[in-house]
């Protein structure tokens, strides 16, 4: 009796096995190509060169191996991205937070605002499109890509469909962001007197859509920026709870009469424990070799959600994702990148 739960345990983990060894062979081979002097030269980092890698062999091959590495892959996804964010804490110290400020926290809240309630306009209104898809897409694209999709779903009640096509779109936008970021700081902001690497990463982390995506623009700009994005967008992560309580009130208050309850709130825990982290490797309590190898295997840990991330990217969900959610999109993300510098400019001034 004792042995049986031991055997289904052991079957439950060989199953997240292929898909795990997989992304790991990716990061493994792209951490190698990001050490060679012709990738380097290029600029193309490890994270940026594992989700291209992913997605050419997620449009390629992979579908043959779907159905014996797509667990794997998804706990990758999912699970090893957390964690690596998580791990990241120990990149930054309580000071560094500190120094992204107030502003970085009004440009976070401003840029999450002004973006639902344009997506909310702007495609229910304007293209026409049903109100749940508009608010899925919103969510993504203001909050934490594919991650805020699923969270709000339940909240708006979507359609599996419609969850579909919102991730596929941010999805797209956002991995186009990973190659657009790092061009803009070399040929745009260097236009523009006093942006420095750590401003130029705070507008990235309040405006890019994924988690995963900041980490990989921002590792390609420089260490600062990386830091100041991810530090930026750890806040936005962190009002996804309140944004899907307001939203909840919004929507319960319209549909009163259908007397359904209020939806649960999960709070996305890994952007607190990213915090947490961070201020407990502000007391610098572990050796440095210690937080050295800990960031190495972050390193992998994050390589392999890009490779994940790649691999679960479709080039054909593109086609189902339709014109108006696509031109939404688009819009939102045009938003996001003129908009969102311009918010970005604007706040740091004003509380300068």
């Amino acid at each position: 009796m004792t042995d049986i739960p031991l055997v289904q345990y052991s079957h439950t983990a060989k199953r997240f096995i292929p898909g795990i060894l997989l992304t790991l062979a990716i990061a493994l081979g792209t951490a190698w190509l990001g050490n060679q002097p012709v990738m380097s030269g290029l600029g193309l980092g490890a994270l940026t060169m594992a989700i291209i890698v992913g997605i050419v062999l997620g449009n390629t091959v992979y579908p043959l191996l779907h159905p014996q590495c797509d667990e794997g892959v998804q706990f990758a996804k999912q699970k090893l991205l957390r964690l690596g964010i998580i791990l990241y804490g120990f990149r930054l110290t309580f000071q560094q937070v500190m120094d992204v400020g107030l502003s970085g926290v009004v440009v976070d809240v401003v840029m999450l605002s002004s973006t639902f309630l344009i997506a909310s306009y702007m495609g229910s209104r304007l293209l026409g499109i049903d109100r749940q898809t508009a608010w899925l897409i919103g969510a993504g694209s203001s909050i934490c890509g594919a991650a805020a999709v699923l969270a709000t779903a339940p909240v708006v009640k979507a359609e599996s469909s419609k969850v579909a096509v919102a991730v596929a779109t941010v999805v797209i936008f956002g991995t186009v962001g990973i190659f657009l970021y790092p061009w803009i700081w070399h040929h745009v902001a260097s236009l523009i007197p006093g942006i420095s690497a750590t401003q130029f990463g705070v507008y990235t982390g309040s405006t890019m859509h994924e988690v995963a995506q900041v980490v990989a623009a921002g590792h390609a700009v420089s260490p600062e920026t990386e830091n100041a994005a991810v530090i930026a967008k750890m806040l936005r992560v962190m009002m996804l709870a309140p944004f899907l309580l307001v939203l909840s009130i919004f929507i319960s208050r319209g549909t009163a009469e259908s007397g359904t309850t209020a939806q649960r709130i999960v709070f996305p825990w890994f952007a607190l424990m990213f915090i947490v982290v961070a201020m407990f490797n502000s007391f610098h309590l572990l050796p440095l070799p210690v937080v050295a190898a800990i960031n190495s295997l972050d390193n992998v840990m994050l390589a392999m959600a890009m490779a994940a991330l790649g691999l679960s990217t479709r080039i054909s969900q593109l086609m189902k994702a339709g014109t108006r959610p696509f031109a939404l999109g688009l819009f939102l993300f045009i938003w996001l990148i003129v908009g969102g510098g311009a918010i970005n400019l604007l706040v740091h001034h004003a509380l300068a």
